[in-house]
């Protein structure tokens, strides 16, 4: 008993010191803004020292600019306006969200997770809570709110411990946040930014949404398996036998909310406007002479991967709003536009933040510093043979211990796509391979760091069932989701490449110039 309060409490003293660390941090807007200052100074100062480089992109020799000169000064006025409505991702990720925002606020997503998870059988809802869960993430932080809470009342009604259940609900959810067999919104942002940052190498190069797609689609089949065999063979064995004497007075009498008939004949009509979607866009492209066929009758490149995003749109709102007549959340044409507006204030913030992070990558990029980082580090990187598939895992490893402080992907991508695209581009490597790197380590602790605000929700659903547990609790049960998802992926990560599998439609392991 000593030695394990010894070790919980040393273990509750890290994280202690990790949620200290980062409630220092500024809020992702402030960072960027003292960012932009700060590379202001650094300009200034690498200016002085007259620094250049060779631009791998260019063959020219290239100086540092500095944004304190009046050349700086008058491209920070200029610039401003198109910085913000130019950076590449912001229109992708509010094309893609009129969609699926319309789709969640019509009630699609929230059915078909609950209908997933209530409709399985007993010796199938694990399977079911972590599959939902998982490809959830296309509703993003709704799958957060909505696959936990449900996971635990599931567990619960059938005679299992409900914290297994809410750990594995949040640990698909949370740590699988990156796989999908669908193309999300995180595709489309994390895609432009990727692309913005590899132009500084290659100004024609772009990186699209399904670059990745492969290799997600067989991450969500992997991560079904683990989550399951994590909640029955660790979790639930760990927990016990579940003690209704410490819940909340009346949390073992509560009912499951089951989806209404009309609401699953909304989800039987989305699914059969969502086969007659895809028959009618096969038609266009299954032909050799297809329209969405490129000139030579190819798929890679096409029409078709070139148009990817608007296709999509057009797939959730047909979805969408099939449910949506269905199920009453649509009564007229009217509600379509008004679901889509109520969708686009959930994506204030999400707006505010492209503004600060727009600017400071547009900086980075004009000062030629990210030109200068990348030249330097690939240089040396090559000298000392350090290459390959090692220097992507020591880069996963990375990206893991940042999240624990920076939670947001795309602003923790917004800083350092920048550096590493570039660096790596220099050493031959594709951007999207770079960027499938970046989420396999942001994914991970998304559920163990104390800076995920669905942290202390989850905390809170947790001391529902258990008035005992604490921050501790939470985090000693979703440390090995977090390690053993970390670690497949890793393993995962190393086979694929090993055997030469393309990550994602037209991306491969090396970069094509």
């Amino acid at each position: 008993m000593t030695e394990q309060t010894e070790k919980r409490s040393f273990f509750t003293k890290v994280l202690d010191g990790i949620e200290r660390i980062g409630n220092k941090l500024p809020h992702p807007f402030m960072l960027f803004i003292y960012l932009a200052v700060f590379l202001m100074v650094i300009s200034a100062v690498l200016h002085a020292f007259d620094l250049t480089v060779l631009d791998p992109g260019t063959n020219e020799t290239v100086a540092v600019r500095s944004l304190l000169s009046q050349e700086g000064f008058l491209y920070i006025l200029s610039s401003m306006l198109s910085n913000f409505t130019g950076f590449a991702p912001f229109g992708l990720v509010i094309t893609m969200m009129l969609g699926i925002g319309l789709a969640q606020k019509a009630g699609l997503f929230e059915t078909f997770m609950k209908t997933t998870i209530l409709k399985a059988p007993k010796s199938l809802v694990t399977y079911a809570v972590v599959f939902a869960g998982i490809l959830g993430n296309i509703a993003s932080d709704a799958a957060m709110i909505i696959i936990p809470p449900v996971a635990a009342m599931v567990f619960h009604a059938i005679g299992r411990h409900p914290l297994a259940g809410l750990a594995a609900g949040f640990a698909s959810v949370g740590a699988g946040f990156t796989a999908n067999f669908m193309i999300a919104g995180t595709d489309a942002l994390l895609a432009g930014i990727s692309t913005e940052a590899a132009r500084t190498i290659d100004p024609d190069f772009v990186v699209t949404p399904i670059d990745n797609w492969f290799f997600m689609s067989a991450s969500v089949v992997m991560l079904v398996f683990l989550g399951v065999w994590i909640t029955e063979k660790i979790i639930e064995k760990r927990l016990g036998t579940y003690n209704p004497a410490y819940a909340d007075e009346g949390i073992n009498d509560q009912s499951l909310d089951y989806p209404t008939k009309q609401e699953i004949k909304g989800l039987r009509n989305a699914g059969i406007a969502l086969l007659l979607y895809i028959g009618a866009v096969a038609m266009l492209i299954v032909p050799t002479n297809g329209i969405l066929r490129g000139e030579e009758g190819t798929i890679i490149p096409s029409p078709f991967i070139d148009n990817i995003i608007p296709i999509l749109l057009v797939m959730f709102v047909v979805v969408a709003v099939a449910y949506g007549i269905t199920a009453g959340t649509i009564k007229s044409t009217a509600d379509v536009p008004i679901l889509m507006g109520d969708a686009m204030k959930d994506m204030a913030g999400y707006i505010v933040l492209v503004f600060a992070a727009a600017q400071f990558i547009a900086y980075f990029n004009w000062t030629n510093i990210a030109t200068l980082i990348a030249v330097g580090i690939a240089d040396f990187l090559q000298q000392v043979e350090f290459t390959g598939l090692g220097l992507f895992v020591v880069f996963i490893l990375l990206v893991t211990v940042l999240n624990l402080f920076i939670t947001s992907g795309s602003a923790q991508w917004a800083l350092m796509a920048p550096v590493f695209v570039p660096l790596f581009m220099l050493l031959d490597y594709n951007p999207a391979f770079t960027q499938l790197a970046y989420r396999i380590g942001d994914s991970a602790t998304n559920v163990i760091t104390p800076m995920n605000p669905y942290v202390v929700m989850v905390l809170g659903f947790m001391k529902r069932y258990d008035s005992r547990a604490g921050f501790g609790t939470l985090m000693s049960t979703m440390l090995p989701y977090s390690l053993i998802f970390l670690g497949a992926w890793i393993v995962l990560f190393i086979i694929w490449n090993v055997v030469g599998l393309p990550i994602g439609p037209g991306s491969g392991m090396l970069l094509t110039k």
